[in-house]
Order: structure tokens, then C-alpha cells, then sequence
């Protein structure tokens, strides 16, 4: 109980939880699109996932100071691959959240004069820039720990005995593929956070890309990722062990 009353006082923990609601709800209108009798309980998922998406928007008004902050913490950063990756991500999410700040005022009509379209598309560009860089980070880390990883002789012995043990397995398919996808599989089992961290952001790929009609999916598909990637971040906040760092 001390964990939940932790986790929903703070201001990202409450707006996971409201993701999560979202898109669950827009993921469920989808599922329930075509049944028959079930119109009223699909006007209220719609309803209360609007509202959801109405209340994340208001959490996150001032956001994009922690964002920049952020991308100032990065600059200083001695890698220059992670400085690159997440001094740009940074930078792109505060733009984002700089692009839903004014689309809340719209909606609340603070301010009339702009281009709903517009801001909004310029949101999800933001967005989906910020989430490039950052699976470019994934993947630098992965490369990263993947390299270190085969270095180590106790690691190559057992991969070794892996390979020695499966023989089915290379005679379907390429050894060193087979090599490949078992270092990458105990580089990630030992370090869990990049892997949560990729599939999050993964799954969160696919909403912008959607928006954009770069890769058109639907309505399900962007209503279970999202749903997917709520839920990792929940589990990212509610364990700090799980959250990659830098």
C-alpha cells in the first residue's frame, strides 16, 4: 500500500495511470466497434478516454522545463553518442510537450487563433524524433554491452556448451546467427532496464508513426501499444532498478 500511495503521489505515477486508462479505453472502443448492443458502453469508453487524454494534458504543463533541464544535463554527458542521442531527445520532447501545452490552452480556449492540425502534427513530429533517439540510444547500449559481453571468457564458454548442446538448431538455421541472438538474449537478461527501455519505446514508436501516416496501422494497434508501453512505464517508475540510466 506504501508503494501505491508512493507511486500515485508522484506526477509522472499519475499520468501513467491515466495512459494506461487511455488507452486501454481507446483499445477496447476498438474491440467493441461492431458489437451489437454494446453502443452506450462504446460512447462511454470514448467519453472517458477523452477525458483522460484532457487530464494527462493538464499534468504535464511544464514539462518541458524538466526537458530542457535534461538536455542540459546530457550536453555534459562524455560519451558523445549517448550526449548526441539524449541531449536531441530531450530536446524534441520539450518541443512536444511546448506543442501539447498550446493545444491544452486551445482546448480550454485560453487561446483561439491556431492551427488545432497543425500544432498537433508538429507534436507528433516531436515526438517521433525524440523516440528515434532514443532507441538509437537502446541500440548503442545494446551494441555496447553485447561487445563486452563476448569479451568475457567465462561468457564465451558457455556459449560455447549452448552451441554444442543445441545441434538441431545450427543445422536450421545459420550458427552464427544462432551466436548472435543467445548474446544478445544474456546481454539483456543481465542488464533488464535496456530491454524494458526498448520495448517501451518501441511500442511507443508506433503512435506517432501512425499520426503521421508514416505507417498506417489502426486503431487497435496504437490503442494496445500504447496500453503496452503505460504499463512498462509504470513498472519502470514503480521499480527505479528498471529505469535506464543515463
Amino acid at each position: 500500500m506504501d508503494t501505491f500511495v508512493k507511486f500515485t503521489s508522484q506526477s509522472q505515477g499519475r499520468d501513467r495511470v491515466f495512459r494506461t486508462c487511455q488507452y486501454a479505453c481507446a483499445l477496447s472502443v476498438y474491440l467493441l466497434r461492431n458489437s451489437s448492443g454494446k453502443e452506450d458502453l462504446v460512447s462511454k469508453l470514448k467519453n472517458l478516454e477523452k477525458n483522460m487524454s484532457a487530464g494527462r494534458k493538464l499534468f504535464r504543463l511544464g514539462n518541458a522545463v524538466n526537458s530542457f533541464e535534461a538536455a542540459k544535463r546530457s550536453v555534459q554527458l562524455s560519451d558523445p553518442v549517448l550526449c548526441l542521442c539524449l541531449t536531441v531527445a530531450n530536446f524534441n520532447r520539450a518541443l512536444y510537450f511546448i506543442c501539447d501545452n498550446v493545444l491544452w490552452a486551445r482546448n480550454v480556449g485560453l487561446i483561439r487563433e491556431i492551427d488545432r492540425e497543425r500544432w498537433s502534427l508538429n507534436a507528433s513530429r516531436c515526438y517521433f524524433f525524440s523516440l528515434v533517439m532514443s532507441l538509437t540510444r537502446d541500440l548503442y547500449v545494446t551494441i555496447r554491452l553485447m561487445t563486452q559481453k563476448a569479451r568475457e571468457k567465462q561468457f564465451r564458454e558457455k556459449m560455447n556448451r549452448h552451441l554444442e548442446e543445441s545441434p538441431e538448431v545450427a543445422e536450421v538455421v545459420v550458427p552464427q546467427l544462432d551466436a548472435f541472438v543467445y548474446l544478445l538474449i544474456e546481454s539483456l537478461k543481465s542488464h533488464p532496464a535496456v530491454a524494458v527501455d526498448t520495448l517501451k519505446n518501441i511500442c511507443d514508436l508506433f503512435i506517432p508513426l501512425d499520426r503521421l501516416g508514416i505507417y498506417k496501422s489502426n486503431a487497435g494497434v496504437v490503442g494496445f501499444c500504447g496500453l503496452m508501453s503505460s504499463l512498462l512505464g509504470i513498472v519502470t517508475l514503480a521499480q527505479p532498478g528498471l529505469k535506464i540510466k543515463p
